[in-house]
């Protein structure tokens, strides 16, 4: 199964369960792409102890079948850079994703 996930919010439990099943997901065999938009761009600030977003973000980005892309223009108006756990991309990035994918989960 191809599966999107939308990650729209800076909510550190919200955005860690989110991982945590992109991570199962991945264990299961699908091809998985994590779309961040809005405040979701900073999604990886929220990571403490308690909710350990770094930590599923690499285990998640460990796969072949794992993808990160970043709305370009959310981060630009952040003026957040660009890293490997959030790369830039667009609306049309997003557009094909909703073409493509068998599901698609919002968070």
């Amino acid at each position: 199964m191809k599966l999107t996930i939308i990650l729209s919010t800076k909510h550190a439990e919200t955005n860690w369960n989110a991982l945590r099943l992109a991570n199962l997901a991945l264990t299961k065999g699908d091809t998985v792409t994590i779309f961040l938009t809005g405040e979701g761009v900073e999604y990886e600030n929220g990571s403490s102890s308690q909710f350990n977003i770094r930590e599923q973000v690499e285990k998640f980005l460990q796969s072949k079948k794992s993808k990160i892309i970043a709305c370009g223009t959310c981060m630009s108006i952040r003026k957040q850079g660009i890293t490997q756990e959030c790369p830039a991309g667009g609306i049309e990035d997003l557009y094909s994703l909703v073409v493509k994918s068998d599901k698609i989960l919002t968070f």
